[in-house]
């Protein structure tokens, strides 16, 4: 499988598992608690094995950057949370910083 598709694979299976932690209520909740698990246990596994292709820092960058911004999304859009010009400017700088590593020879 493509490295790169292995790194979509563990950006959105850490933003699941990260999105699911408010629903555990301390792990408090069975099923919650079970997403948190197979969320971060199929990212890690996706990302361990696309670094058998990709540089460790370009991939982590992409994973944590990526990750970072699709979860306050997930914030925004699920539970309510607020969003103001400077969380945006925040997540703009490390979505642009991203780009920078792909296209900026960081592989």
């Amino acid at each position: 499988m493509d490295a790169y598709v292995l790194l979509i694979v563990a950006i959105i299976s850490e933003v699941f598992g990260s999105s699911m932690l408010k629903a555990t209520n301390g792990f408090k909740n069975f099923f919650p608690s079970l997403g948190v698990v197979a969320g971060y246990g199929v990212a890690f596994f996706s990302l361990s094995i696309s670094l058998k292709t990709l540089s460790l820092g370009m991939a982590y960058a992409i994973w944590a950057g990526l990750g970072t911004a699709l979860t306050a999304l997930v914030g925004v859009i699920i539970y309510k949370e607020k969003f103001n010009g400077k969380k945006f400017f925040g997540l703009t700088l490390i979505i642009g910083g991203v780009i920078f590593l792909n296209y900026g020879g960081a592989h």
